[in-house]
């Protein structure tokens, strides 16, 4: 018998209030429509509901929807050994795309505000030291600090997030997606990280970093590369791309992550034959559709 897609509509008390000062992304995400998954038919029911199917992928549609997940699934290590390669790989980045596109349009509202924003301006401020340009709060910012945050604050290609998502998270299957929804293979010295087997003790107490959400771990990646020194070489190459009015894409700025991984070289020859087979690059063109937000729970 056909799984039935159980839609359940969160509360929308008090939701003109607390949205009345909200962007109209903000506002789409900020009611979202939560639906009960239990088969992969439900899954490929809702992707087909959104005209998100690889047939719509094919066909050129470069809209994707405000879609959202809980967690990955303890079941889908055991059901993606069954899936042919190509549908386990669809699923994956059908999955991680959105909360992608979410998580960079979220950093151009930042970038807004730093470009419009006064040195005096709190909500400049605040942003400063996210982006760790500042380590204290101040009562302004130097034009020098404004300068460093257009660095830091600026979108990470599409294509080259799943790219490393699929190669960190081993496509969504690895024990540290599942235990901690960690896609991108942080390190975390805090002593709260997901412990590997074999954890090599020259490092220190060392685990990789978990994740409220899978969310969570895009937006951690992104803030990752946007403060890191170790990526300063990516964030050099965007801004430069920025200033000559030049696009950056994923298989560009791949280049860059010599650091990201010990392998190296290799780890960035992988990421760019990742993109090219998988065809990636299409990605860096998508854009959000105007859906209110869909919250996938299993």
């Amino acid at each position: 018998m056909k799984k039935i897609i159980i839609f359940t509509l969160l509360s929308v008390l008090f939701l003109s209030a607390c949205t009345e000062n909200l962007s109209t992304s903000e506002k789409l995400m900020a009611n979202p429509t939560e639906i009960k998954i239990t088969s992969l038919d439900d899954l490929n029911a809702v992707f087909k509901k959104l005209h998100y199917t690889p047939e719509d992928w094919e066909n050129g549609v470069k809209e994707v929807p405000r879609l959202t997940f809980e967690s990955v699934s303890p079941k889908w290590q055991e059901i993606s050994k069954n899936l042919p390669v190509e549908n386990k790989k669809s699923i994956f980045l059908r999955l991680i795309l959105p909360l992608v596109l979410v998580s960079n349009e979220n950093i151009l509202r930042e970038r807004e505000i730093v470009k419009t924003a006064k040195l005096i301006s709190p909500e400049l401020i605040s942003i400063a030291l996210k982006y760790e340009v500042i380590e204290d709060e101040i009562t302004a910012l130097t034009n020098a600090n404004k300068q460093t945050l257009l660095k830091r604050v600026n979108i990470i290609p599409p294509s080259l997030a799943l790219a490393q998502a699929a190669e960190e998270s081993a496509w969504g299957t690895s024990r540290f997606a599942l235990e901690g929804n960690a896609f991108f293979g942080q390190w975390d010295f805090s002593g709260n990280g997901i412990k590997p087997k074999q954890q090599r003790t020259e490092l220190g107490n060392y685990g990789i970093a978990r994740f409220d959400s899978p969310l969570g771990s895009v937006e951690g990646y992104m803030l990752n590369i946007n403060t890191t020194s170790a990526y300063k070489s990516l964030r050099n190459l965007r801004a430069k791309q920025v200033a000559a009015n030049k696009t950056f894409s994923g298989l560009l700025l791949a280049g860059t992550l010599i650091k990201y991984s010990e392998r190296g070289q290799a780890y960035i020859d992988g990421l760019r034959s990742l993109i090219r087979y998988n065809k990636l690059s299409v990605t860096d063109d998508t854009f959000l559709s105007d859906n209110n937000l869909v919250h996938l729970v299993y």
